[in-house]
């Protein structure tokens, strides 16, 4: 069993498209039901940093961060809510393997940068995963208007207020992961996506809707090892 690891989520975009529940269906496992708001099901794309990744209790200074980027949905289970993710994308080699062993979740190597400029956030990816479809991302973002609590905008707490993600092992067995954080404060975001190829890499065409998008700052995360959902061991 792996220890808890506490960390950073920083600079974060939630870019978050309405889609028909039925286009989304076939790509979640059957155990897993769609979790939808006012009829639709959302996907979305989520680049942040991950920072000060580190065993729970130890000094924030150990810690590593590394730029990341998923796609993702919403789900529950036997009526608890969480997050799937279709893939997540990632600079550091160690932290992809660690992933995928220890939290069976789809990671992918990938040549990550961010940076910080004149108030907004400059993201690149592009995945150099052996093996994987080739993805892109390219943009910059940027809040606008007031902060707000996340929880006080139903669909803004549908999107965020997700306090852990569900994953298959290589054995078909449906694993959870919680997910510890305070409600998040967010932004209305101000993006401007020059790539995007996540999408089609995941055989999803763009959705014809706009995206409804939120910036936020971030806040300090504790993720639980990873169980097996139905109890077992």
């Amino acid at each position: 069993m792996v220890v808890a690891l506490e960390m950073d989520w920083r600079h974060l975009l939630f870019e978050n498209w309405p889609v028909d529940p039925a286009l989304l269906r076939p790509h979640v496992p059957d155990v897993l039901d769609l979790d939808t708001h006012d009829g639709k099901a959302w996907l979305s794309v989520v680049p942040f940093v991950n920072g000060a990744i580190r065993p729970r209790g130890l000094p924030r200074w150990v810690g590593l961060s590394l730029p990341e980027i998923n796609v993702r949905t919403y789900v529950t289970y036997q009526g608890k809510p969480a997050v799937y993710f279709f893939s997540l994308d990632a600079q550091g080699v160690a932290g992809v393997l660690g992933a995928r062993l220890f939290h069976h979740l789809p990671y992918y190597y990938a040549r990550i940068s961010l940076s910080v400029e004149d108030g907004g956030v400059r993201f690149r990816s592009h995945r150099r995963h052996p093996g994987a479809r080739p993805a892109t991302y390219e943009a910059t973002y940027r809040p606008t208007g007031e902060p707000f609590s996340a929880p006080e905008k139903p669909l803004a707490a549908f999107l965020v207020e997700r306090y852990g993600f569900y994953a298959e092992d290589l054995d078909g067995n449906l694993r959870f992961t919680a997910v510890e954080h305070d409600p998040w404060t967010l932004y209305s975001a101000e993006p401007r996506i020059t790539e995007n190829t996540l999408l089609g890499a995941e055989r999803f065409d763009r959705p014809d809707a706009d995206p409804v998008s939120y910036y936020s700052p971030g806040l300090e995360v504790t993720a639980s090892s990873s169980e097996r959902a139905d109890g077992r061991q």
